[in-house]
């Protein structure tokens, strides 16, 4: 039985620090057996300078100085290399303790969640079951929705496939209470290293996101459609999949240029493999129960088909998803008829992931920046005779009439640049991927950086060229539409291609349905936390207006990051927010980095997660008209208000000179590249000087994230609160808060946001000639920001509401004090021998032996920093 059904929070509260708090400290002490040099000394000694980094932040010392005294008072070393060797022994410590904190909370995760309680699909059944409408109302919906997760290749993950490995098998050692191979596996974790030596290349990205598909999505996605097989079946359609995985590494080209046709086509090929092995270890364990007559005859035969695919070099197959359900529906059919029906459910559950995962498991996007395709589309013109040498020159509606009109197919090798051949053999690459693993496995082009019609236009011309023709184009064309900006102007864009009638004619064929991308993170660099996530509501509201206006399904895909600054946080709860002016068809995000394994990680966590996003996308089906959370004019134009507000404070901010200058000087953003956590560059342009429009929202957020400021998060906030006030609407923000759910989600990720920040770290900044002025608007907006959250929602502290996840919050950033210490530290070296070398003559100028070791320093304390940032939601 659950324990915490019903449960009051302070009876969860207790059970998490039980489960996970006490166990901490206790398993703790089995590091000091760790294969470390000198560990048990190491231990020890971390403990005391945890203490000696609290008491010295209290009385307003410095990184410097808090570890200058403590290795004065602490230790005799006298050396700088001593010295630095404690603090990798501390760094190494200290990031085996997240694992360890991981793996606690991972093992707890069923204990502290209600696995039967709201949100899940036995508390929808419980709604549903109310009256017949009810019932009816949900077979619709249920036929016509479904939850799409896209695990992208986008790197906030530290942790090697090996480590993610050890925290897998260590958080189920944890729930048996196995403490001896508990104390096993952190013994490997001792010898196993946190470093990359080399940077992944896009199909290692896609192997170690796969492992995920095969060992937990598989299985949680098939649970997940087998309870609403058994708890809704008067509205289960075995026809629809509720649940589809999306995957980008291998298909992801927007500022990578390590990704080719060629690894498009690998990647697709790994993953029908990775769900015909899945299959197959299923068919062989069905063997073992389905032993009758006239059973075990059809499932040799299919286990037949598989192994010769799975495992004969070279052999063609000609196994589809419908020869595999006919077998298992034949087996279904003999067990019922003749065998009492024993073990079915068995058949069926395998009936289910067949239905999910085809032979492609997850559906491989195509993405590529706008740009790209201009610069194709004007070599085609240059080298050429496919367009008219004046293409460049003409207007968009004379170049969107040109691209309509074509008819001839392009051989890629007549282009030159790798680039340019590139994006044409991934437009036919998608064809044969097609033909490998169905429609379904590559089936979307999205293109970044959606400004105009063209931009779309422009992709549909090069299906043309591509050799596609207009009938057979069984591709959806996806805009995604980024900054503050280009979410104004999107509707504009869509109606003018709903307007044509050549487009119009190619939605038809794609069932009537446009999907369109609304990408957070580029959202916030431009206009900061509030503008970004309101102008995404908004543009939802105008397209879904002028989609039902040309009666297109409009379906919205949600560029989501992991921690609430690139749009993540309570997930679940944005989605139960919206109204019914905004398309609900279905729910589809982006799930990367941290967020995979912080709320997927498990099939716990994964069928919890997916079971919220399903009843959130459900949910609005069964509430009355008088509950439904429809935003008002009233409560928009105060929103429009507030985000406006919000916007120019934070673009006084962005504005500064010293804006990414200070955010280069004090934080690691400049190490990323040497992380080795992605494929991909940190900059669209790496080349170009430092600025904002190229820099990923990666290393932005978290280079803000590791400098424990945390700007993208909140920045805005308190003075959009203030200004309000001060016009004597603060009792309408009151109103608002109490009944919109869409606002106070905002507001509760916000505080998130902020409980992960720590001002004490980099308060020596704040008399910096350069940088003091920007430290200080970050720190009084901070402060300002906090005045008004806990003014407006009542509470004494941030993220009152929700007492567990604020204690697991609090546990990991103790833990990570240590490590945000020495990073500050290793930064204010840096600086200090830069400086001197600039004032040294040439001949005087030492080598950069110490400056490498404390960038090592640095690079190290990033792992375990993001990592201890996993709860974003």
């Amino acid at each position: 039985m659950d324990m915490t059904m019903e449960a009051p929070t302070n009876d969860v509260l207790q059970l998490f620090n039980n489960l996970v708090g006490i166990r901490f400290q206790l398993y703790n002490s089995l590091f000091t057996a760790l294969p470390f040099h000198r560990v048990e000394k190491t231990g020890v000694l971390l403990s005391l300078f945890l203490l000696h980094c609290e008491e010295g932040y209290q009385k307003k010392k410095s990184p410097v100085d808090i570890i200058d005294s403590f290795l004065s008072q602490y230790t005799d070393y006298q050396g700088e290399r001593e010295q630095r060797d404690l603090l990798f022994r501390f760094i190494q410590y200290s990031e085996r303790q997240v694992v360890l904190f991981d793996a606690l909370e991972d093992a707890a995760f069923r204990e502290i969640h209600d696995m039967q309680g709201p949100g899940t699909i036995t508390h929808l059944q419980s709604e549903a079951s109310e009256t017949e409408q009810a019932r009816e109302k949900l077979a619709a919906k249920l036929n016509d929705f479904a939850v799409r997760l896209v695990l992208t290749a986008h790197p906030t993950q530290f942790y090697p496939g090996e480590v993610l490995g050890i925290i897998h098998d260590l958080s189920q050692a944890l729930i048996q209470g196995n403490t001896p191979l508990v104390n096993t596996y952190l013994r490997q974790l001792g010898k196993t290293p946190f470093l990359k030596k080399k940077k992944p290349t896009p199909y290692d990205e896609a192997v170690s996101l796969i492992w995920y598909l095969e060992n937990v999505f598989y299985q949680a996605a098939g649970q997940v459609a087998a309870r609403v097989r058994k708890q809704l079946p008067d509205a289960f359609n075995e026809d629809h999949a509720l649940i589809r995985m999306g995957f980008w590494p291998g298909g992801d080209r927007d500022g990578n240029p390590f990704v080719n046709a060629e690894i498009t086509q690998q990647v697709a090929g790994e993953l029908q493999k990775a769900v015909l092995r899945c299959y197959y270890a299923d068919v062989k364990h069905l063997k073992r129960r389905l032993t009758f007559k006239g059973v075990e005859n059809v499932l040799g035969s299919l286990e037949d088909d598989l192994y010769r695919h799975l495992f004969i070099p070279g052999h063609k197959t000609t196994l589809t998803p419908q020869m595999i359900l006919d077998s298992l529906n034949q087996i279904r059919h003999t067990l019922v008829e003749q065998h009492n029906s024993l073990f079915v459910h068995l058949v069926e559950n395998l009936i289910g992931r067949v239905q999910l995962f085809g032979l492609f498991f997850a559906s491989l996007d195509i993405r590529q920046d706008s740009s790209a395709h201009k610069g194709l589309l004007e070599a085609i013109a240059r080298h050429t005779d496919v367009l008219p040498d004046n293409y460049s020159g003409l207007s968009e509606e004379e170049k969107i009439n040109i691209l309509l009109g074509l008819r001839t197919t392009l051989d890629p090798e007549k282009l030159d640049g790798d680039i340019h051949k590139d994006t044409l053999k991934s437009i036919q690459t998608m064809q044969a991927i097609q033909r490998q693993n169905g429609e379904a496995g590559c089936h979307r082009y999205i293109i970044s950086h959606s400004t105009t019609a063209l931009d779309i236009m422009e992709v549909y011309g090069l299906f043309l060229m591509s050799g596609w023709q207009p009938e057979d184009i069984t591709v959806d064309i996806v805009p995604l539409f980024e900054t503050v900006d280009d979410l104004r102007h999107a509707a504009g864009v869509m109606r003018i291609l709903y307007e044509n009638k050549i487009y119009r004619q190619h939605l038809e064929r794609r069932n009537h349905t446009q999907t369109i991308m609304l990408g957070f993170s580029d959202g916030t660099k431009d206009g900061g936390y509030l503008m970004a996530n309101w102008s995404i509501y908004k543009a939802k509201e105008q397209l879904t207006a002028l989609s039902r206006e040309y009666n297109v399904d409009v379906i919205f895909f949600d560029g989501r990051g992991g921690p609430p600054a690139r749009g993540g946080g309570k997930t679940h709860q944005f989605y139960a927010s919206m109204g019914r002016n905004i398309s609900n068809k279905e729910i589809q995000l982006t799930v990367q980095g941290q967020t995979v394994t912080s709320n997927f990680g498990t099939i716990d966590t994964a069928q919890f997660n997916i079971e919220q996003l399903l009843h959130a996308g459900i949910r609005t089906e069964f509430l009355k008209p008088s509950d439904t959370p429809l935003m008002t004019e009233e409560s928009a134009s105060l929103l429009d208000e507030l985000a406006g507000e919000s916007y120019e404070a934070f673009n006084r901010l962005k504005n500064d000179p010293s804006f990414l200058e200070y955010l280069s000087f004090a934080s690691p953003l400049r190490y990323y590249g040497a992380t080795n956590i992605g494929s991909r560059p940190s900059k669209r342009n790496a080349t170009a000087k430092l600025n904002l429009d190229d820099l990923r929202a990666v290393p932005y957020v978290g280079a803000w994230s590791q400098l424990k400021q945390n700007v993208p998060g909140y920045y805005g906030v308190g003075t959009a609160l203030k200004a309000m006030e001060k016009a004597g609407k603060w009792e309408q923000l009151r109103d608002l808060y109490r009944h919109s759910l869409f606002f106070r989600t905002l507001l509760d990720n916000c505080e998130m946001s902020m409980k992960k920040s720590f001002f004490p770290l980099t308060a020596y900044l704040a008399e910096h000639p350069q940088f003091g002025e920007v430290w200080k608007m970050i720190h009084d907006e901070f402060e300002l920001t906090r005045k008004y959250l806990l003014l407006l929602s009542g509470n004494s502290e941030l993220m009152e509401r929700y007492p567990v996840d604020k204690l697991s919050i609090q546990m990991r950033e103790r833990i990570v004090l240590p490590l945000v210490t020495i990073q500050q530290y290793a930064l204010a070296k840096i600086r200090e021998m830069e400086t001197q070398q600039e004032n040294q003559a040439p001949a005087l100028q030492t080598g950069n032996g110490d400056k490498e070791a404390y960038e090592k320093l640095i690079i190290r304390c990033s792992f375990g920093i993001i990592n201890a940032g996993r709860n974003s939601a």
